[in-house]
């Protein structure tokens, strides 16, 4: 493959996410999607069909036929498969969580590293509209919210609450506050899995900011919420609607000697964050640029929910 060449891609895992990924690697002009791989003969074969590319049963089948893979096989599978993608020279996007352990994350970058390869992480809500729009609008914050709930699924199920859904909101915080962490107190409980399904933790880093951080996945409705505070504003985000409002201090008081209030609320279009980032991906590998969320990210994020996880578990605080 040249620089001026198309990039030979595969997606490893033909399932809900691996479906997505394999449509919008379709639509990449400048890559060609060769096969899906996925040990279920009726998910591999009906997203293979539907776009026109191979069917594998074994995604060893890819070694040496691809330059860069979406690996959206179930958790604990990621490692295995990014690793020997990655010495096989492969660019690797691997879905969140990187891994299931941090030692393994740690792997894969040193693996990346040796390999010259782009190891980038698929923290999708990097590329949500509403949070790439309020770069440079909260920079000190001083206290955080977030709240994520969808109803029961099977799907995800291999994992807890906490590195199926909150780990995006880690490290979508970890992003934005940019400081290290230094306290963790954390509770949930199991309802419907084997593992938790509702958790909240409170973190607390070194700039004095603290997050208090919700996920559930055996609720009612679906809802993507972020509220930031800092000197003088407030930003809440609707992360699915794509709503962002800002609420400020205005000059001087009002009729009444009120404090003058600004309140600006923009919505976003809808946008494909997926589509955003694999075309961002794409652009590392051709420019050799750090991905926005790298294997680092990846790590930095799964260490946090390993340690909110173990926390609840453990029943300490």
């Amino acid at each position: 493959m040249t620089h001026a060449g198309r990039l030979r891609a595969a997606v490893i895992g033909a399932g809900y996410l691996g479906r997505f990924h394999a449509q919008k690697w379709a639509q990449m002009s400048g890559a060609t999607l060769v096969g899906v791989a996925d040990p279920d003969a009726v998910n591999r074969e009906r997203v293979a069909t539907e776009l026109g590319v191979a069917a594998l049963e074994d995604w060893r089948m890819l070694l040496g036929r691809v330059d860069a893979v979406s690996i959206a096989a179930p958790t604990p599978t990621h490692y295995a498969i990014a690793k020997e993608c990655l010495q096989a020279g492969i660019h690797v996007l691997v879905e969140k969580p990187i891994t299931t352990t941090a030692a393994e994350a740690e792997e894969l970058i040193a693996e990346a590293a040796r390999a010259g390869c782009i190891l980038q992480v698929g923290h999708l809500e990097r590329f949500n509209a509403a949070v790439t729009a309020i770069e440079g609008i909260v920079t000190k914050p001083r206290f955080i919210e977030s709240q994520r709930l969808a109803p029961f699924k099977l799907r995800g199920t291999d994992v807890s609450v906490v590195l199926d859904l909150m780990i995006h909101d880690i490290d979508l915080i970890q992003s934005i506050v940019g400081s290290p962490l230094v306290d963790v107190d954390a509770i949930g409980t199991k309802v419907f899995s084997d593992d938790l399904d509702i958790v909240n933790a409170r973190l607390r880093f070194a700039t004095g900011c603290v997050a208090n951080v919700t996920a559930s996945r055996v609720s009612l409705k679906t809802e993507r919420k972020l509220r930031l505070f800092e000197d003088d504003v407030y930003v809440s985000l609707d992360l699915a609607q794509k709503i962002v409002t800002q609420i400020s201090k205005g000059e001087g008081v009002d009729a009444e000697g009120m404090p003058k209030v600004l309140i600006d609320e923009r919505t976003f279009e809808q946008g494909d964050a997926l589509r955003a980032q694999i075309e961002a991906f794409v652009d590392s590998i051709r420019t050799h640029k750090r991905p926005l969320v790298d294997g680092e990210a990846g790590l930095h994020a799964l260490k946090t929910a390993i340690r909110i996880a173990a926390l609840v578990k453990s029943g300490a605080s």
